[in-house]
């Protein structure tokens, strides 16, 4: 009997930049998590930022080809070991580009982690979060509990573009990272030893 053993190889993560408005606070946001999942040895992070990606606005119909944009991307996520997606919120809800975006995309999500960085004003983002709770818990994603949230995120960065709150911030993204590759480790073993069937 063989007994399989744990894939030790780098965790590939994901981070997705959802927000494309001009004047955007997401880049700030983002810079300041690439910095953390970059001092990590168990991962690799792969950004994409969909301000730059140029995905279509509109689906095309099943069976139709598929936008070269979108066939350039799919090998990027389908590479995934995890996800981060860094959203603000709009309206008690995510930017339409970040949904556009996900939905552009069904197999590439299925058994894989996506962990939250949000931002916004008196809620931080949380409400656009649980919304997109739902929607990767339909493509068979996990997603996992806590997140990083900014609340008022304008009064919460200096000049430099770093949080005021550098050690609380820095212990939250830990927080988050730490989840996201357990679960990135587990899952990723699991579809190893037995493809995620539907």
């Amino acid at each position: 009997m063989t007994l399989m053993t744990p894939d030790t190889a780098p965790l590939r993560t994901v981070m997705i930049i959802g927000s494309t408005r001009r004047g955007r606070f997401g880049s700030t946001v983002a810079r300041w998590f690439a910095e953390q999942a970059g001092q990590r040895t168990d991962m690799t992070l792969d950004v994409i930022d969909l301000s730059t990606a140029g995905l279509p606005d509109t689906l095309v119909d099943e069976g139709d080809d598929l936008p070269a944009p979108v066939r350039a991307l799919a090998p990027r996520l389908d590479a995934a070991d995890a996800f981060v997606i860094v959203t603000p919120e709009y309206n008690h809800s995510f930017p339409a580009p970040l949904k556009t975006a996900i939905d552009w995309f069904v197999d590439e999500w299925r058994a894989k982690p996506v962990g939250f960085v949000s931002y916004g004003g008196m809620s931080g983002g949380l409400r656009a979060v649980e919304q997109l709770r739902l929607v990767f818990s339909e493509l068979h994603a996990m997603t996992v509990r806590d997140t990083v949230s900014f609340h008022s995120c304008r009064d919460k960065f200096d000049d430099a573009g770093r949080p005021v709150d550098a050690a609380g911030c820095d212990a939250a993204a830990k927080g988050l990272l730490d989840q996201l590759a357990w679960w990135a480790h587990a899952l990723r073993d699991a579809r190893a030893a037995r493809p995620y069937g539907l």
